[in-house]
């Protein structure tokens, strides 16, 4: 792999994990699509995906300091009884919410990701991504629901269906943002505040995979040139996370005040011609 990719690959990375267009899908991609021979399997890739999941992951808790701060103080009894329930109530909810995808991906992830991931198959599976994102919006404005609850009044049953649907993310091509923030809709919720709870959940599994990676490479004799390109693409990976989820935030945060209902539109609009524009380049 040499620089220039190792910089595309951690721009991708830090635009795809916060958006709803699918991380895992685009790395898959990209590489076939621009005719790029990088063995992602290889131990020596390892280092650079470990170091582009710590980046984000700095990125993600820098735009939520101050939700993890709160949390932090409220379980060491610092903001009183109330804040220690409020903090430990976020706490069971991120749980509940998590605990789907870990005992299914925990099953399935690998080989459900060995039958899944041909670049022609992911291509067709972020096209589906779209869809789930136009289809949930038409599906929620035709049956007349409109958000009226925000995270203070989330309920343990409803952080356990939005973590349901953030099991679909284990096939290559289906956002787990895109599913949680679907998720988060179909429980109440507004666009801001489904994409709020989609973020602080990504962020334990992404720490645990961060963990997980470091021990798997903990015994590998690293190059100049492979450390060199792992610590930028987390920088630059970390750093267009952090606009990116900034940029999210508001955006959601506009349309939800000017009562727009399409918000997802445009990245599910981007997310069909994506898949299809790659999987016409990909079969010719």
């Amino acid at each position: 792999m040499s620089t220039y990719q190792a910089v595309i690959l951690a721009i991708v990375q830090g635009i795809t994990e916060p958006f709803p267009v699918s991380s895992l899908g685009h790395a898959v991609l990209l590489p076939a699509v621009l005719h790029w021979h990088i063995d992602e399997h290889s131990p020596l890739f390892l280092p650079f995906l470990t170091m582009l999941h710590v980046g984000t992951l700095l990125a993600l808790a820098s735009v939520f300091w101050n939700d993890w701060k709160m949390i932090f103080l409220g379980l060491i009894g610092r903001l009183g009884p109330q804040g220690r329930d409020d903090a430990l109530r976020m706490c069971i909810l991120l749980a509940i919410a998590t605990l789907p995808a870990v005992i299914v991906g925990g099953l399935f992830e690998h080989r459900l990701r060995q039958v899944f991931a041909t670049p022609l198959l992911v291509a067709g599976f972020l096209v589906l991504n779209g869809f789930l994102l136009l289809g949930t919006e038409w599906l929620l404005r035709r049956a007349r629901l409109r958000a009226n609850q925000n995270l203070d009044t989330l309920m343990p049953k409803d952080a356990f269906i939005i973590g349901c649907w953030q099991c679909l993310a284990l096939l290559p091509g289906l956002s787990r943002s895109g599913a949680t923030i679907n998720g988060g809709l179909t429980r109440g919720l507004d666009h801001l505040n489904a994409a709020r709870f989609s973020l602080l959940m990504a962020q334990p599994i992404i720490l645990a995979a961060s963990v997980k990676e470091s021990w798997q490479i903990r015994n590998l004799s690293l190059s100049y040139e492979i450390l060199y390109q792992s610590l930028l693409g987390a920088l630059i990976a970390g750093f267009t996370a952090w606009l990116c989820s900034k940029f999210l935030l508001k955006f959601f945060h506009h349309t939800d005040a000017e009562g727009d209902t399409q918000a997802l539109a445009p990245f599910g609009i981007y997310c069909i011609i994506a898949g299809c524009l790659a999987a016409f380049v990909i079969s010719r």
